[in-house]
């Protein structure tokens, strides 16, 4: 699926009530800014100030859709941004432009970033001949979940379990609470198991897991033991996480490994910059990037 087309995937439901959610934040009680702004028609440009991949084109739209504005596109979703360049145009009331801007950038800025990291990582992944999934976490922020998994998907990665109930990943301390992880994969649903050693891995493997997760392996360690896993249990996935960056991701590459998981994308991915800028005249003013 194109970048465009991932939008089908935000509920309209959820993503206005994450709209009104930012908005009351924002702004909660009297907006005194409103009486010096005031009502009148205005316009605005919105600015790429730093190279990256753009998303979270319906945040954006969702967020000044509910303030009665307009948003004209002049580059499509999954864009790579080269600085400076006019993305968008916004035109609506005065005192609501200026009510959206700040909610709306973070969030753009925020999903472009991420974006902008998967992207990376993938490019890093294809570079060392890998054909595998890179994917993102749960290790998102609280609130901001539905924007970082959606941002993960416009860089391409895959975004891994939404919820808790998306897939049963049984963790460290699922095992130490279960007593072992024959008992922690001896469900119905589709089961992943961290693992810790190669022991490990063939136990929850012949108790009937789906994946398994090689979590904080070194790659001298990492791809011999999926070696020996895949030849006992060649239907089993091998998901390899747990410090791996942009710089060493290509050493966790290899023919046995199915998935690589980074949390690095969400929790550690720069924000982009833009900027909203209000002008009167035909043509919009370009900004300069400090």
């Amino acid at each position: 699926m194109d970048a465009e087309g991932l939008a089908l995937l935000l509920p309209p439901v959820t993503l206005a009530a994450l709209v009104d959610s930012w908005l009351r934040e924002d702004c909660p009680g009297l907006n005194y800014a409103a009486l010096v702004s005031g009502a009148g028609p205005s316009q605005a440009a919105l600015w790429a100030k730093s190279p990256g991949v753009l998303a979270g084109q319906p945040f954006f739209d969702a967020i000044f859709t509910q303030l009665n504005c307009q948003v004209s596109w002049f580059l499509p979703e999954g864009s790579k941004l080269v600085p400076v360049a006019r993305v968008a145009e916004v035109r609506g009331p005065a005192h609501c432009l200026l009510l959206g801007e700040r909610v709306a950038l973070n969030t753009l800025a925020r999903c472009s970033g991420i974006a902008s990291a998967a992207a990376a990582a993938v490019e890093a992944a294809r570079g060392a001949g890998w054909t595998g999934h890179v994917a993102g976490t749960r290790k998102t922020t609280p609130g901001f979940r539905l924007v970082e998994k959606y941002g993960l998907l416009v860089g391409g990665a895959a975004s891994h379990r939404y919820d808790l109930g998306g897939l049963v990943m049984v963790k460290d301390n699922h095992v130490v609470a279960a007593g072992g992880v024959e008992k922690a994969a001896d469900f119905t649903l589709k089961v992943e198991v961290e693992c810790s050693s190669l022991q490990e891995a063939v136990q929850a493997a012949e108790a009937g897991a789906d994946l398994v997760l090689l979590d904080n392996f070194k790659p001298e360690e990492l791809h011999p033991t999926a070696t020996v896993l895949k030849a006992q249990f060649p239907s089993v996935a091998v998901e390899a996480s747990g410090g791996i960056t942009l710089d060493n991701l290509p050493q966790f590459c290899g023919p046995h490994i199915d998935v690589i998981s980074m949390g690095m994308l969400t929790q550690a991915a720069p924000a982009l910059d833009f900027s909203l800028k209000l002008f009167a005249k035909e043509v919009a003013p370009v900004p300069k990037i400090h």
